[in-house]
């Protein structure tokens, strides 16, 4: 799963940056038409300037003919020309449609108008403009003039204008990028936490408790037991989704997986229980026939019956100790005792119980943190398997030590012992290595089970080790504690 996960993380743009990238074109290409438009604007209310100062030029030229050489000095200066036409300048020639002249005043409509760029090779680029003029060639009571207007002022006002609002645009286009990042990354931090969460249940260990489901509600609505092979396509998402899309996977075969188990599980409980009902239903029939009037029949039968019923007891309150470990609740009440007394304790108990096998116990002061009751249980079973599975005569030591930051309770017996491809399926719930040999025994499978759970649910464990016709040790191992 890891491996996968950090796959994911190689593929394509993290789905913040994406965003981020996109919005910033759009506030991008937002400054841009924001620009065109005041470029725009700037042309056109150079134009509109420039035409009523060349009204106004026309107008004095028809009242009172052409300046003066002091008064074309004095113009000059407030950047405006009246001069005879001369031969055309190199300039670009405006081309006004007919249509469009009779929107300009009457005393310039039928002028033509040029827009010079007198410019200094050597000048840098950003000054191409800053001798930017407007010449109107007019013809006034009948002598042809030209009116130069030059924009030197006006452009440079217009330029620092619009080099403040390019630095005002820049600093919000990094203000912007990084305050947006910060907010998409807060608006997908429920997706990254429930990946993170979902990512912690997958690679869990042992069944989700009901708490942890239910924080998956909702998530995965769609999908039920007849769908849990459906699986979420990584190559469409961007990084965050494929991280959460990885851990819901993950999540789903386990979840696939728990599934089959649990459906096995109830199979194999179906079958338990449909051999014992089988069977009370056979004596019941023998003794519905025949049975009532044959005294050896009716004792068989009865026999028979409490044995079957007692199987389907022990079976059945297996079970239900089972359910309620997996549904969380079954009460676990923690004390502090000594492990080895308790040995002791099923030490005795067993040898008034059990007089076929020969027994030994070896212990030393190992006290813990546990449910006592549960512990018992779990100690029990083990002895239980040993006595089943060692044959008459046979030698059973039981041992309680501590390593460490440890204590272990051991059962060694000298019995047949497990094969080795049998070894890592003994933990699973009605799995019994010969069903005919645990058929006799009176064994269910769910023994080992139990003791598991308990050994998982005080932070413990279990450790085998068998070897066929030589006999099996198996340790319940749990942690330490010093007495209160």
């Amino acid at each position: 799963m890891k491996n996968k996960q950090e796959k994911v993380h190689t593929i394509g743009f993290s789905l913040v940056s994406k965003l981020n990238i996109q919005l910033w074109f759009r506030l991008v290409g937002t400054f841009l038409m924001l620009n065109v438009v005041f470029i725009v604007a700037s042309g056109i209310t150079l134009a509109v300037l420039g035409e009523r100062q060349a009204v106004q030029a026309v107008r004095h030229v028809e009242n009172y003919g052409l300046p003066s050489a002091e008064e074309s000095t004095w113009l000059f200066n407030q950047g405006l020309e009246v001069k005879e036409q001369e031969p055309a300048a190199a300039g670009y020639i405006i081309p006004i449609p007919p249509q469009l002249q009779r929107i300009f005043p009457q005393e310039t409509r039928a002028a033509q108008r040029t827009i010079l760029l007198p410019h200094d090779e050597n000048a840098p680029l950003y000054n191409i403009l800053d001798d930017l003029q407007y010449q109107l060639d007019v013809e006034v009571l009948g002598t042809p003039i030209s009116v130069v207007i030059h924009f030197g002022i006006a452009v440079w006002v217009l330029k620092t204008v619009f080099l403040v609002l390019l630095i005002w645009q820049l600093v919000t286009a990094i203000r912007t990028m990084v305050s947006r990042a910060e907010l998409i990354r807060r608006v997908l931090r429920p997706i990254s936490d429930l990946a993170q969460q979902t990512q912690t249940l997958s690679q869990g260990q042992g069944p989700l408790s009901i708490e942890e489901m239910q924080t998956l509600a909702g998530t995965l609505d769609e999908i039920n037991a007849a769908r849990l092979d459906t699986r979420i396509d990584l190559d469409t998402t961007q990084d965050e989704l494929k991280n959460l899309a990885v851990a819901i996977n993950g999540l789903l075969d386990r979840m696939r997986e728990s599934y089959r188990l649990q459906a096995r599980f109830v199979s194999d409980a179906s079958h338990e229980l449909r051999t014992p009902i089988a069977a009370i239903q056979g004596y019941v029939n023998l003794l519905d026939r025949w049975g009532k009037n044959d005294p050896e029949a009716l004792q068989e039968s009865i026999d028979a019956l409490k044995e079957e019923a007692a199987n389907m007891k022990e079976l059945v309150e297996k079970l239900l100790f089972l359910a309620r470990g997996d549904n969380h609740t079954m009460q676990i009440n923690l004390e502090h005792f000594d492990l080895g007394k308790l040995a002791e304790t099923m030490y005795r108990e067993t040898e008034m119980i059990d007089g076929g096998h020969e027994f030994s116990l070896e212990t030393e002061p190992a006290p813990v943190l546990a449910d006592q009751g549960l512990v018992k249980q779990a100690g029990r079973i083990l002895i239980d398997n040993a006595i089943k599975y060692t044959p008459v005569g046979g030698r059973i030591r039981i041992v309680v030590s501590c390593r460490e930051d440890k204590v272990m309770f051991t059962v060694q017996d000298s019995g047949i012992g497990i094969a080795p491809e049998d070894i890592p399926h003994i933990f699973d719930r009605f799995y019994r290595a010969d069903d005919s040999r645990a058929r006799a025994t009176g064994g269910t499978g769910l023994g080992l089970s139990i003791a598991k759970w308990v050994a998982e649910r005080h932070g413990g464990y279990l450790e085998v080790f068998s070897r066929e016709n030589f006999g099996t040790r198996i340790s319940l191992v749990l942690p330490r504690s010093e007495s209160s």
